[in-house]
């Protein structure tokens, strides 16, 4: 009995052309898990349907992912991110997210069309019988009109007629909207008839898929080095901190050559970065003054302290605002007014930039900043002063080269 290949493998047995192309497509669905054909990145659905089997068999093998590619959309069952407040669409709230959820269990029943104005009242009653209040006040309403436009981009819900729109008086503004049911049908990935509390959904929609315990740690490792720019060692359970030490080497191999990521290894972990950003949702460094002022503040917070043995740096929120209220006072055009006028501010936003890249978490009593964040500490380039004037006198001039603007000598 033959053993398909998996891995690499996978992409050996294709032609150069149509490794590149599934190596491109198995991108496109990391950034896109729900992939359309009249949505961002839609025209490549012909190029995933054509190399479907292989998509199919490199996300089963290597991630345990489930992959379904239709004419019309694609669908990557993507593991859920657990406990992680860093992930999440930034336009929803927590009733907003429960208001994406309850329209979801009211569009199963409405059919394939319905009034704007019907859907909100089953989308409440939804709420009521899940018993959850429901104040019709502006922000309720923002929240609603939120989940509906959510659900609107990933093209589960069409404006056939009329906008969906927050409204600000007693009546909606009518609307006729368009179900997609076999979107809707695919949309749900978590394991809700399974569990019975919140918490045990996020921890099983985070499970690595069903399979022997070497191969379970392999695809929860894998999944970790995909989704995350900083896997340290620290973070893992004993099991995956061994297989990813052993392993890392291999791992580097396959990440590049299957997904186009670059993998950095240290002692503490492993960074995963796309020199293409195509996979990257938030660039550091990056330009804008709260990035900058995180870049600037790095050293000197990296240097309060000793790393622990985990080798993670303490540092406090006091020296946080302390340096940023240094670099506001000693560059005070470089930066943007707001940061001039509120310090405070300025320093949460540094401390959500720095936890949602993966380089700070908070542990009481402290921060805690990842040993990754050394990558970023200047070096010089040169001793100072060791070039002084004589020294360039001294020195032998360059070696002549070849130019195109060399010329022949006479014969």
């Amino acid at each position: 009995m033959s053993r398909r290949p998996s891995g690499i493998g996978i992409l050996d047995e294709l032609s150069d052309i149509d490794a590149a192309n599934v190596t491109r497509c198995a991108r496109t669905l990391l950034r896109r898990p729900l992939l359309r054909a009249d949505g961002p990145d839609g025209d490549l659905l012909p190029l995933v349907f054509r190399h479907r089997n292989a998509l199919h068999d490199l996300f089963a093998s290597l991630l345990g992912y489930r992959l379904v590619v239709q004419r019309r959309y694609a669908r990557l069952y993507k593991a859920g991110p657990g406990a992680d407040p860093t992930r999440g669409e930034p336009g929803l709230s927590p009733r907003g997210y429960a208001y994406v959820a309850l329209t979801m269990a009211a569009l199963t029943g409405v059919g394939r069309q319905v009034l704007l104005s019907r859907l909100v009242t089953e989308v409440r009653a939804a709420a009521v019988e899940a018993g959850i209040e429901v104040v019709d006040d502006l922000g309720d309403r923002r929240a609603l009109t939120a989940a509906l436009r959510h659900l609107l981009g990933l093209g589960v819900i069409t404006e056939t007629e009329g906008s969906v729109s927050t409204w600000s008086g007693d009546a909606i503004s009518e609307a006729l909207i368009t179900v997609d049911t076999d979107v809707l049908g695919h949309l749900l990935a978590g394991p809700v008839g399974d569990v019975d509390t919140p918490e045990e959904l996020v921890a099983k929609a985070a499970e690595a898929g069903p399979a022997g315990m070497e191969q379970t740690t392999e695809h929860a490792v894998r999944r970790r080095l995909v989704e995350n720019p900083v896997v340290l060692h620290a973070d893992l359970p004993p099991e995956q901190a061994s297989w990813l030490k052993k392993n890392q080497r291999r791992e580097s191999l396959l990440l590049d050559r299957c997904f186009g990521l670059v993998t950095e290894a240290r002692l503490e972990g492993i960074a995963v970065t796309d020199p293409e950003e195509y996979l990257t949702d938030l660039a550091f460094p990056s330009t804008g003054t709260v990035a900058r002022v995180a870049l600037l503040a790095l050293p000197e917070l990296l240097a309060e302290h000793e790393a622990r043995a985990d080798g993670r740096h303490p540092v406090s929120r006091q020296r946080l605002q302390q340096i940023c209220a240094e670099l506001v006072e000693s560059y005070p055009a470089a930066w943007s007014k707001q940061a001039t006028e509120d310090i405070d501010g300025l320093v949460d936003e540094v401390l959500e930039l720095l936890v949602n890249t993966g380089l700070a978490r908070w542990e009481e009593p402290d921060w805690l900043l990842s040993p990754v964040a050394h990558r970023w500490v200047p070096e010089p380039d040169d001793t100072p002063g060791s070039n002084t004037a004589q020294e360039k006198e001294e020195a032998p001039p360059p070696p002549a080269s070849w130019s195109l603007f060399d010329e022949e000598g006479p014969a």
